[in-house]
């Protein structure tokens, strides 16, 4: 009878601890809540994570300052511009320049004084929006650029035509000037520009082939800026992944001849480097990418002349070392478009426009035609 008496105590005992353990058991209503906060606090977190900063506009409150003249465009926004050579009430020959990515209105082609005074060479230059001086755009797209470039000729009265020449990302918008504002033309260069891979007309296994001799890091950034355009702001700033190459101003990207370019003009840069991004990451660097390299409502693979009667020429200029646009897509572009004029420089990378007297050739071929 005591060894029952021990056992029942026993189990008694193992039945209260029982008791007590599930009494601490969550009701299965209250642990779908918990989950359901749980997942909305992640989803909250991740908003927040991809969300750029605001940008700050020159001339607004806390803004960066406006110092170069600009015009006022239909949509309110303003364009800041930079003009170089001869004054465009005399000159003979009006160019606008069109800078790359994470460049602005100083980083213009460099016209010698000589050849605009031998030639009467106007040009001017402009902070593409959200770069500089000028105001963001926020409903930016592949044509806007365009008609603010025809929107500038018209404001400073460059006449019904003049010429275009863009260089890497700008030499990009060039193709869309031939595509939307062509009657406006009087000529075009393009100088390494930069090539989305999903326009159509490529051969695939050419565009895949091209698209391989990135670096890891631009592919995947590349391949973000097409499928997934509200991540860029979050890749480009995360440390899990190594962002984009050309963001990251990683010299890996340019070839020998580039960095002794970029060292030589190194002091000059840092004069406005502060301002190239100063109104945000997000509407410079980033939507340059978005757009760049998102789906285009046509392919410059299926442009026709723009000069059927020679009363213009395009040129396209591309280094056979450029480390950054793969060449073997310009050759490729040169060949479907027979109208285009091809120069291919040997030796040399993206940025030999601003080297060795290129800059005088370059002009010197698209206006009087000289090889």
């Amino acid at each position: 009878m005591a060894v029952n008496r021990k056992i029942s105590a026993a189990s008694a005992r193992a039945h209260t601890r029982k008791s007590k353990q599930s009494s601490f058991h969550l009701p299965s209503g209250l642990l779908k809540k918990l989950s359901l906060v749980l997942f909305m606090g992640l989803i909250a977190w991740a908003y927040q994570a991809i969300q750029p900063p605001p940008p700050k506009i020159c001339g607004s409150p806390n803004g960066p300052p406006v110092t170069a003249p600009r015009i006022s465009l239909r949509d309110g926004r303003h364009l800041a511009y930079k003009e170089h050579g001869v004054p465009k009430d005399i000159a003979k020959y009006k160019i606008i320049f069109v800078h790359g990515i994470d460049c602005c209105r100083h980083d213009a082609l460099a016209l010698s004084q000589e050849l605009a005074e031998e030639l009467g060479v106007y040009l001017v230059s402009f902070d593409r929006a959200g770069y500089g001086e000028s105001d963001p755009n926020p409903k930016r797209t592949v044509k806007s650029t365009a008609l603010d470039i025809e929107e500038l000729a018209d404001q400073l009265g460059l006449g019904s035509k003049f010429y275009v020449i863009g260089l890497s990302m700008g030499g990009q918008v060039v193709w869309t000037c031939l595509k939307y504002i062509p009657h406006r033309l009087a000529g075009a260069a393009l100088i390494c520009p930069v090539v989305n891979y999903w326009w159509s007309g490529f051969p695939a296994n050419l565009s895949h082939e091209a698209y391989k001799e990135q670096l890891a890091a631009d592919q995947w950034a590349v391949r973000v800026a097409h499928y997934a355009p509200w991540l860029m702001y979050w890749w480009n700033t995360q440390k899990l992944f190594p962002p984009s190459n050309v963001i990251a101003h990683n010299p890996a990207i340019l070839s020998p001849t580039d960095k002794k370019l970029l060292h030589s003009n190194f002091q000059a840069r840092q004069f406005y480097e502060a301002q190239i991004r100063q109104q945000g990451d997000d509407v410079t660097v980033h939507l340059d990418m978005i757009i760049g390299f998102g789906s285009w409502d046509f392919s410059p693979l299926d442009l026709e002349n723009p000069f059927p009667n020679n009363e213009g020429s395009v040129h396209l200029w591309h280094g056979d070392h450029d480390l950054m646009v793969p060449v073997s897509l310009q050759r490729y572009i040169a060949k479907k478009l027979p109208w285009i004029h091809y120069h291919e420089v040997p030796a040399a990378g993206h940025l030999f426009a601003h080297g060795n007297g290129y800059s005088d050739a370059i002009i010197k071929a698209l206006l009087l035609g000289e090889k």
